[in-house]
């Protein structure tokens, strides 16, 4: 078992932790993105892990430019920051070995645990978790 601090399945989720794939579903008006509209936009209960700032500037830059990429940075930045310490960092191992998650995801899930929030998602990483908001990703149109 985990150290990492479980939630109850009672309490409602308080913040809404966005992954890097529903952000950029977001962003590039993917069929999903309605989807994830309401806990973006929501600014008040959004929780931004550091990690997918890194994620996600690096893909719009690359697709469309730095310009863009700081525009989307910007709109992220709107909800609250989560940086990785230590302590995140260790409880974000733990639940990597826990559900076999990767780097990235296991920061995310990390930080939603840490802040008590439900995490939005469309990678399928996170599709069996609790407190996950997970749908699945769409085909190219």
């Amino acid at each position: 078992m985990s150290s990492v601090r479980r939630i109850s399945s009672a309490k409602r989720a308080q913040a809404n932790v966005v992954d890097s794939s529903a952000w950029l579903a977001y962003f590039t008006d993917e069929p999903s993105a309605p989807h994830f509209a309401n806990a973006i936009e929501d600014v008040d209960r959004l929780v931004v892990p550091a990690i997918c700032l890194t994620e996600v500037f690096k893909v719009v830059a690359r697709q469309r430019g730095e310009g863009d990429a700081l525009q989307v940075a910007a709109v992220m930045q709107q909800g609250r920051v989560i940086e990785l310490d230590a302590t995140l960092a260790l409880s974000a191992a733990a639940l990597a070995l826990e559900y076999k998650l990767p780097l990235a995801d296991s920061i995310v899930y990390a930080t939603a645990r840490l802040v008590d929030g439900m995490v939005w998602t469309q990678d399928n990483d996170f599709e069996h978790l609790p407190h996950v908001q997970y749908v699945l990703k769409s085909r190219a149109r």
